[in-house]
């Protein structure tokens, strides 16, 4: 356990003084707290996704061909939309801007109309998005405006296309194109219920005598059990479930800024039966590319995620006027956007240019690797992709 004296224990003594204030908190409080705060917050000092001195890898951490596969399917989706220009893709949960470098290396169709726009809360990850890419005034890259005649409203100007600019939030203004969330959902602060003798029991966060954090029982309210959804009534006591009200407002958000267009979400999802059949397997946590410690200890120091559930996240988009057009496991959705056909493009060019050893002869060999890791149904193939329309 943290102390005071340790790493993340100023983190642990502001949590213990705000419990003993107010009482023990609930447990999304306690991860945005642990994962968000600006003072020691997990993602606000650094931890996160990626490979050598990081906590956990993400599909665009495997390497290039996870983008390439996602510049085709945005491809897809501007065709759909009928091609605007500007096509306005923003990525939520952007990070280190990893994704978004390798769907412009990429070159896809949409390029000369593509304004994208990287939202990302770490002010440590948006500097280390400027590494990888260009990052343009938000200004620019969503309000170049031109009036074609004397008193007609302005409008954007086409064709400036590949553009991109970084925010800490999502856009304030509706538009029309895709928003994107990788592995986003799962990591927004969900609220914890336990089932017992006399219902449903919220488990919250409070603090023991030693000023350790503990869990603490006490009745769940009526309206965190409402947003529990549908659930089997004869659930046996001491099954767990996540409560992820953050992620149902964060879609309904999304919703609201899409005039027309999609919402992409990739993420670990499963029904509530399933979550209820994990024991509590469905909340980790990780750190140095490791299971971490139990979530109330070391806060601030390990990632804390939980699965989503899949049943009321699509209450959520219906009540927010989303139409859920597919949802696949992502090895399905990445062979449906031609990822088999990268991998084969990618041996030729090694076959062509192996004598050299050149970055694009290793480029294309590691396709194959790649492709394994994104599409192993026992890891990052057995993510769910779900495509909302509006």
């Amino acid at each position: 356990m943290t102390t005071a004296g340790e790493p993340g224990g100023a983190l642990v003594a502001r949590l213990v003084a705000r419990i003993h204030r107010e009482g023990p908190i609930g447990f999304a409080p306690f991860v945005e707290t642990a994962l968000y705060d600006p003072d020691g917050g997990f993602f606000a000092v650094g931890g996160g996704a990626g490979r050598a001195g990081a906590d956990f890898v993400t599909s665009p951490e495997v390497g290039s061909l996870f983008g390439a596969v996602v510049a085709r399917a945005l491809d897809r989706l501007w065709s759909e939309l009928g091609e605007p220009d500007p096509f306005i893709v923003t990525e939520a949960g952007a990070g280190r801007g990893r994704l978004a470098r390798d769907v412009l290396r990429a070159a896809p169709r949409c390029g000369p109309a593509l304004r994208y726009v990287l939202v990302e809360r770490s002010a440590a990850r948006r500097d280390e998005q400027r590494v990888v890419l260009e990052l343009e005034p938000v200004e620019d890259v969503l309000g170049p405006l031109m009036a074609l005649e004397a008193g007609e409203a302005p409008e954007p100007v086409p064709g400036l296309g590949p553009m991109f600019t970084a925010l800490d939030e999502l856009p304030g203004v509706a538009l029309d194109g895709v928003i994107l969330a990788n592995e986003l959902l799962d990591n927004l602060p969900f609220d914890v219920v336990q089932r017992t003798s006399r219902g449903w029991d919220e488990v919250r966060v409070g603090a023991s005598a030693e000023g350790d954090l503990v869990e603490v029982l006490v009745p769940a309210a009526a309206e965190l059990v409402a947003a529990l959804g549908p659930v089997d009534p004869a659930l046996p006591a001491g099954t767990r479930l996540p409560v992820q009200r953050a992620a149902h407002e964060w879609l309904a958000a999304a919703a609201q800024r899409l005039r027309r267009g999609f919402i992409v979400l990739v993420d670990y999802c499963a029904s509530t039966e399933e979550l209820s059949e994990r024991d509590g397997g469905w909340l980790r946590t990780y750190r140095g590319h490791q299971r971490g410690s139990a979530p109330l200890q070391d806060p601030g120091e390990q990632d804390v995620t939980a699965d989503v559930a899949l049943g009321p996240l699509l209450h959520a988009a219906d009540r927010a006027g989303l139409h859920l057009v597919e949802i696949h496991s992502q090895a399905d959705w990445l062979r449906a956007h031609g990822i088999d056909e990268l991998v084969a493009e990618g041996a030729a060019i090694w076959r062509e240019r192996a004598h050299l050893g050149d970055l694009a002869a290793l480029a294309g060999r590691s396709r194959g690797t790649e492709a394994a890791a994104l599409t192993d149904a026992a890891g990052l193939g057995a993510h769910r992709v779900l495509v909302f329309r509006r």
